[in-house]
């Protein structure tokens, strides 16, 4: 009963003011991009304290994932978890900051090297305790297995195409 009740208060139809009713596939699809929406609006509003975009954030993340190794642009294009960001921008503006360098080779001036800074890893490792804290918050309604199931509900869908 408090399911339903919690449910029916947070229903996307209420969200977004609607008493028609909407077919299953097409709420769970306004839902999933509403709950995204809202999400990048929390994480943003969290990574605003440190001058830095969740894209710039996701791309300091992948470069420490590189464990030393530099990474090209492409690389770090495939591995973004938003594919609409301009990498180069994105780069150049990290470099800006200091927390990460650019070496292009003198021979071949298509092969560029990007690699994460001392500074930009003591940077991450600052924003990383923050956000950690952030992301338990925001799954705290949550059990563990509900998040399991979630994350597996998640892979599923997007496994049919």
């Amino acid at each position: 009963m408090y399911i339903q009740v919690l449910y029916r208060q947070l229903s996307i139809e209420k969200i977004i003011k609607t008493e028609t009713e909407i077919p299953i596939s097409r709420k769970v699809i306004i839902n999933l991009l509403y709950t995204e929406s809202w999400v990048m609006d929390k994480i943003s509003l969290e990574l605003k304290a440190f001058d830095i975009s969740v894209q710039q954030f996701n791309v300091l993340r992948i470069l420490k994932g590189q464990k030393g190794k530099p990474a090209n642009l492409s690389t770090i294009q495939e591995r973004m978890v938003s594919k609409m960001s301009n990498t180069t921008r994105l780069v150049d503006k990290l470099i800006s900051k200091g927390y990460v360098t650019r070496i292009t080779c003198p021979s071949n001036r298509r092969k560029v090297e990007i690699s994460i800074t001392q500074k930009g890893k003591d940077f991450l490792e600052k924003v990383n305790l923050v956000m950690e804290e952030f992301e338990n918050k925001i799954t705290s309604g949550l059990s563990v297995d509900d998040m399991i199931l979630l994350d597996q509900l998640l892979n599923k869908l997007r496994s049919t195409n």
